[in-house]
């Protein structure tokens, strides 16, 4: 993990000190809303449905046990006890006073967090894929290279204040497991033929009310110019964005707007900045600062390498819960002998990606004694433990199981993806946490999850796609009509992940549905599924095959709140 330099620790502790200040003068009424507002949301604080929310980075996904534990001791003296891990791979906690906003703040900067960039029109945290690093599949590491972007964009002079929120997304692996085609810019690393570092940058992705899969600009940039090159295509979209209309400023709609000739603007702007700026080329990374930056991403000390062949039934016949574990909450690692272990978020009785302060003590806990003290947040909102021995898997699942993390779920039905909705957001025209609950109580049977296989399903609260409902097998998307709530299904969506095929929005099946029809539309779906799938076919290719038509005649026969015909916009 990258540790903080002092100047590190001191850019953190100067902002928080600055952010008590401007609150101070705030709450004094010295510094009125309007402007005090563009000040909180770069730290991180918003406004929401109820109280305050603080959006913690956690960039890149790294967690170090000692923050974990600060996390959960925030979560109990300034908030309720619990926080929400975000498919931005962040922290949320939704009921902290803004009277204290700047203790919290205080209490963040000694573990080395804040909350800078989280929120307003900036380059948000930098995300990547939670394997990184130790993923099998993996040509390069992407850390090293998402660690300098982080240094880049923190407090860029020139894009601080951009048309809109700008996310930045890296993969250093053949499978995409960072999402990258769906954001702002996407950055796969890769070598080239002579074996040389460099980047495929992909431009223009995102969700929201239109969504829009990125398309490549460039096919390798050399790593030593990615800041540049990078610097080129914001500077492009700083320029020419829209800034009178927030629903067309993203850069998606100016790319699809301009084409080739966005694409031309931005080699002439990085080609400018390469040969003609004062200083451009200063930008261009030297080899002794990557060698800097990498050297805080080599495998732990305390990691060992073993003798790979792991056989759960050594000792004798294996508990088949444990088995189920494995196979599904357990993945294949770089290094021999050892295995990434994923903590599920997703149980009943919680919001999928809450914790409880205990239950990130106990996270704590297990990668202090299995982990090397390091945890990742991953993209589908749960926790990950990267280096895990073999001999310990055991231990860890006898762990987990006790802390409530051992729900063998990974890629099924229930290990939904929903951000906090209508509960907790002013935006949101519609509750996500209901409808994920009853899916997770309806859904509870592990032997019919298993034979149902992958389905990602993810619920969205309002058009601004928090829970990427546009990229699941199943999207459900909450929609306001004369202020009632209303949720329109999807099927077919994908991430870019190899099983779920080329990144792709999902399609409507037909008119939305009231609160109480959802689940019900989801078991019409599932109950398709199980009457029409090849052998082996799974779920989303089963979707696509037949079509919408027969999909909304199974769900429109489970409708009794709704009438049959419905307006087929978004607001229907």
């Amino acid at each position: 993990m990258y540790a903080y330099t002092a100047f590190d620790r001191q850019f953190v502790r100067q902002r928080a000190a600055q952010f008590r200040d401007q609150l101070t003068r705030h709450l004094a009424g010295e510094l009125p809303d309007d402007d005090f507002r563009a000040l909180r949301l770069q730290n991180g604080w918003y406004v929401q449905r109820h109280a305050p929310m603080l959006r913690v980075a956690v960039p890149y996904g790294e967690l170090a046990s000692r923050q974990l534990r600060t996390l959960a001791d925030i979560a109990r003296e300034f908030d309720r006890g619990f926080g929400h891990f975000t498919t931005r791979q962040n922290l949320q906690y939704n009921w902290i006073p803004l009277e204290r906003a700047a203790d919290v703040m205080d209490r963040l900067a000694e573990v080395d967090m804040h909350g800078i960039q989280t929120s307003g029109n900036c380059i948000r945290n930098i995300t990547t894929d939670a394997l990184a690093g130790i993923a099998p599949d993996e040509a390069v590491d992407p850390r090293p290279y998402a660690e300098l972007l982080r240094q880049w964009s923190t407090l860029h002079p020139e894009f601080a204040f951009l048309p809109r929120k700008f996310k930045i997304a890296i993969t250093g692996a053949a499978e995409d497991r960072a999402a990258i085609l769906w954001h702002d810019i996407g950055l796969q690393v890769l070598k080239n033929a002579e074996g040389e570092v460099g980047f495929k940058v992909f431009v223009g992705g995102g969700m929201g009310r239109t969504p829009v899969i990125a398309s490549e600009i460039a096919a390798f940039v050399p790593w030593q110019q990615i800041l540049v090159y990078l610097e080129a295509v914001v500077r492009t979209y700083n320029r020419f964005a829209r800034r009178d209309n927030a629903y067309k400023a993203r850069i998606k709609i100016l790319v699809k707007a301009e084409g080739q000739r966005f694409f031309d603007a931005v080699n002439a702007e990085f080609d400018k900045i390469l040969n003609v700026d004062a200083g451009g080329r200063e930008h261009i990374i030297p080899a002794s600062e990557l060698e800097r930056v990498s050297r805080h991403f080599e495998v732990p000390a305390g990691v060992h390498p073993a003798a790979p062949g792991f056989n759960p039934h050594r000792t004798g016949p294996a508990d088949p819960a444990f088995l189920r574990w494995l196979e599904r909450n357990v993945a294949a690692h770089r290094v021999p002998g050892y295995r990434a272990v994923t903590l599920s978020l997703k149980r009943a009785g919680q919001a999928p990606g809450d914790a409880t302060a205990d239950q990130m003590d106990a996270a704590a806990t297990l990668a202090d004694r299995y982990s090397q003290g390091e945890l990742r947040v991953t993209h589908e909102q749960n926790l990950l433990l990267p280096w895990v021995r073999e001999a310990d898997l055991l231990a860890v699942w006898h762990a987990a199981k006790d802390a409530g993390f051992a729900t063998p779920n990974l890629g099924l039905l229930t290990d939904i993806i929903a951000c906090p909705g209508g509960d907790f957001c002013a935006l949101a025209n519609a509750r996500s946490i209901p409808v994920a609950a009853e899916i997770t109580e309806r859904f509870a049977d592990l032997d019919e999850l298993h034979d149902l296989g992958d389905i990602d399903l993810h619920i969205s609260g309002c058009m601004n796609s928090c829970g990427h409902h546009h990229t699941g097998h199943i999207g459900i998307l909450g929609v306001d009509k004369d202020g009632k709530e209303w949720y329109q299904v999807s099927v077919g969506g994908s991430d870019g992940r190899v099983a779920s095929g080329a990144a792709t929005p999902g399609k409507v099946i037909g008119p939305a549905f009231a609160a109480e029809e959802v689940t019900d539309a989801i078991e019409a779906l599932l109950q398709v599924y199980r009457a029409e799938r090849a052998a082996g076919e799974a779920f989303v290719d089963t979707m696509r095959r037949l079509g919408t038509a027969p999909l909304r005649a199974a769900t429109d026969a489970v409708r009794h709140a709704t009438a049959q015909h419905q307006p087929e916009s978004a607001e229907a």
